[in-house]
């Protein structure tokens, strides 16, 4: 069994809003609403897009007559998957459960070294 890191994409649609900035903030903070508290080891940012012309990366935020698409990246650690499918498999599930009709793309699944046991020792002793 393997740990993974998994990166998924939502999309999250603000309405009545004046600018970028306000939509970014109130998309996060929605989301972190709706994960909290059950799922808040979940890491919450806005995504970013590459410029099809000149290939420069910027928040990935589309804003037209005052309602905004955000784009929001959802990072969670999956522990003792079978492999990266089945990791991403969870995470899109434990996810999926408290955002309710929101679209979600898995992005990345990165594995990684460690695991609960080991965190938790390290946290019980009062080390991070």
């Amino acid at each position: 069994m393997s740990n993974y890191i998994v990166t998924l994409e939502a999309a999250w649609l603000v309405k009545s809003v004046e600018s970028v900035e306000d939509a970014m903030n109130i998309a996060i903070s929605e989301v972190g609403k709706m994960l909290n508290p059950d799922l808040n080891f979940v890491e919450i940012e806005v995504g970013t897009t590459s410029c099809p012309a000149c290939g420069e990366a910027f928040d990935s935020v589309f804003m037209a007559a005052g309602t905004a698409l955000v784009g929001i990246l959802l990072e969670m650690k999956v522990y003792d998957a079978e492999n990266e499918e089945h990791g991403a498999r969870i995470a899109k599930s434990t996810i999926g459960k408290a955002l309710t009709s929101t679209p979600l793309d898995v992005v990345d699944v990165e594995e990684f070294e460690g695991g609960k046991d080991t965190r938790e020792k390290k946290k019980s002793s009062g080390k991070y």
